[in-house]
């Protein structure tokens, strides 16, 4: 075990003034036992099931209508080529980063990294004990940011879980120097309003600005009681993170009144998500665009001051959407995939009783150009395959399989698996490969299953919340060409150009080519 220093500094705990308490160590696990202890934080909540349910479960796996017990089952054109446990983080998978070799995998007790250079055989070349919820990780260069939403003792990776109504309290996000990925340090933290359930790097030359997303899950939380209808804006110099600081907080859903200018939800909106914060943001910095997944909206938003983001158009779906999730452009940029979390990741609403539009995608046509773009729907997608009542499944992480004049992508269901799909025709997605397990269990609903699926120099790494960390292989020819574009570096929420960042032996072709 090695142990290394950590940002030592007073802070403000949830805009209260005070110092906070607590020794500021950052544990590096190489191997053995850790002392972590699991921080559930806002992780999915688990979700009852009924004695007809669990009997229901258990027949459909009797029948052969779903997978057994953590049995594994897939199209015949993609498999499984590794699969590395969880070892010494013992909570819950989370998010998904990628540099050069290595993947970057989030876990509510820290992080972990993977060298990747042989996707068969994956080797674990770091774990990181800091827990916090939930952990959400991104890379950049010699930087590693990580996402804090729950409230802490203070900053530091020895930090405990506390009450929010606690004044000297502590959420936001940790940076890590990764120039050596056998050995993070942890440089710099920044409190943030709200914490950070995710963020979206912005990254140019010199400077990292990170959009920070959080929102209010109920009015216990001090600094999150509506309206908290904003992002906070970090700005990281490359070259002295221990600088970075908070350099704005813009409004996204202006308006009047004690709720803010966002969704107001029920009782008005029933079943739908009142606006108060951002769940998940993505760039496309090519495009200077954004997208926003917030809560009851959906938005479109220009970032070419990234200090400064201004909301292009805004979208509701009041019918069929209870929580914006997250969002991908497609290459182009004139089309968007928002997810719908239903029930908060933790419920089965992959069944016949929530249907196919529910919990699901919602396929957006961007039209018009400048200020004048529209975010217009065109249909859902959810996968065609019912589960048990006993397995959380829901829409969840995804990312673009880059293929020229193609729209493709993987995404994780939870205990869905991991899905390919093909929107090309926003009109009619399809879905093309698929990949799961069966249930955790026939009798309990036991929080598990793909967090994160995306696809990456060939392959498609999924982090499974239960399982641990997942390689598989597609091989079909409406997806093979993606092999060839190379990636040094992979924040799924900030989008690159595919082809003119990274290169393209590409041509456009058809669909049988």
């Amino acid at each position: 075990m090695r142990i290394t220093s950590t940002p030592h500094r007073r802070f403000r705990g949830r805009g209260a003034a005070g110092a906070a308490a607590g020794l500021l160590l950052g544990m590096l696990v190489a191997a053995g036992p850790a002392a972590a202890t699991p921080d559930p934080g806002d992780a999915p909540a688990r979700s009852g099931v009924t004695a007809e349910q669990r009997a229901d479960a258990r027949a459909a796996i009797a029948a052969g209508e779903i997978p057994g017990v953590d049995e594994i089952v897939h199209s015949s054109n993609i498999k499984q080529l590794a699969n590395i446990p969880k070892d010494t983080l013992p909570s819950l998978n989370t998010d998904l980063a990628f540099q050069g070799k290595y993947a970057f995998a989030g876990n509510y007790d820290g992080f972990r990294i993977f060298d990747i250079s042989n996707p068969k055989s994956p080797k674990s070349v770091a774990q990181v004990l800091c827990p916090g919820s939930q952990n959400d990780v991104s890379v950049s260069g010699d930087l590693l940011f990580l996402s804090t939403d729950s409230s802490r003792s203070d900053d530091s990776c020895a930090s405990v879980p506390q009450p929010a109504s606690v004044k000297e309290s502590w959420e936001g996000m940790k940076v890590f120097d990764i120039s050596d990925v056998t050995n993070p340090k942890y440089v710099a933290s920044v409190e943030t309003n709200c914490g950070s359930h995710t963020h979206t790097l912005v990254p140019k030359r010199d400077d990292v600005y990170v959009y920070v997303s959080s929102y209010s899950p109920s009015a216990a939380f001090p600094d999150c009681r509506p309206p908290h209808d904003g992002i906070s804006v970090i700005k990281v110099p490359r070259k002295a993170p221990q600088q970075a600081k908070v350099v704005n907080f813009p409004v996204l859903f202006p308006g009047e009144g004690p709720d803010g200018g966002g969704n107001p939800g029920a009782p008005t909106n029933p079943g739908v998500s009142k606006t108060t914060g951002c769940h998940d943001i993505t760039v496309l910095p090519r495009e200077n665009l954004a997208a926003g997944a917030c809560m009851g909206d959906g938005i479109l938003f220009d970032i070419k001051d990234p200090v400064n983001p201004r909301v292009i158009d805004r979208v509701q779906d009041n019918v069929n959407f209870a929580f914006w999730h997250s969002a991908t452009f497609n290459q182009k940029a004139d089309k968007v995939v928002f997810t719908d979390e239903l029930g908060g990741g933790g419920a089965p609403t992959c069944n016949a009783e929530v249907g196919p539009n529910r919990g699901a995608d919602g396929i957006y046509d961007i039209t018009g150009k400048g200020d004048k773009r529209k975010l217009v729907f065109r249909s859902y997608f959810k996968i065609p395959r019912h589960q048990a009542d006993t397995e959380n499944c829901v829409a969840h992480n995804g990312s673009l399989i880059p293929v020229k004049g193609k729209d493709l992508m993987v995404q994780a269901w939870y205990q869905g698996g991991v899905s390919v799909w093909d929107f090309t025709d926003s009109r009619k997605p399809k879905e093309i490969a698929y990949f799961e397990r069966g249930p955790l269990s026939a009798t309990t609903l036991d929080i598990g299953g793909s967090w994160s699926a995306y696809y990456y120099n060939g392959h498609i790494y999924s982090n499974d919340i239960a399982k641990g960390f997942d390689v598989l292989k597609l091989s079909d020819k409406r997806t093979d060409k993606a092999a060839g574009v190379r990636m040094d570096e992979l924040n799924v929420q900030t989008q690159p150009d595919y082809f003119a960042d990274f290169g393209d032996a590409q041509d456009d072709q058809g669909e049988d080519d």
